[in-house]
């Protein structure tokens, strides 16, 4: 099983990026996908998820709005389209998975976690 986060890079505030995160190893339409980024300092939060089942998506309230979470089921990715960029956005992204049909938050439902991707929100 293997996930890869990347699309991270250094931006100005009020730029854009899309993070990709490609999975192989599992079957991905069974698995609800999130994203999560740590900033230096501060817990894990998490920032987005979209549902394996019907779709559906959460966002935290700080990135709502601004990020648009999707996935490409043919290609077993999942895309996290972050515009309006903010200095407070700067973090280690990560993706995740989760095996269960709706969009979940709590890290502890997650059986995968792909290696980070560094965003960084120059002011």
């Amino acid at each position: 099983v293997q996930l890869q986060a990347s699309g991270g890079g250094l931006v100005q505030a009020g730029g854009s990026l899309r993070l990709s995160c490609t999975f192989s190893g599992f079957t991905f339409d069974d698995y609800s996908i999130g994203w999560y980024r740590q900033a230096p300092g501060k817990e894990r939060e998490g920032v987005s998820c979209i549902s394996s089942g019907d779709g559906s998506t959460y966002y935290i309230d700080s990135v709502q709005g601004r990020f648009t979470v999707s996935r490409d089921n043919a290609r077993n990715t999942v895309y996290l389209q972050m515009n309006s960029l903010k200095p407070d956005d700067t973090a280690v992204y990560y993706c995740a998975a989760a095996p269960v049909p709706q969009t979940v938050v709590d890290a502890k439902y997650y059986d995968y976690w792909g290696q980070g991707t560094q965003v960084t929100v120059s002011s």
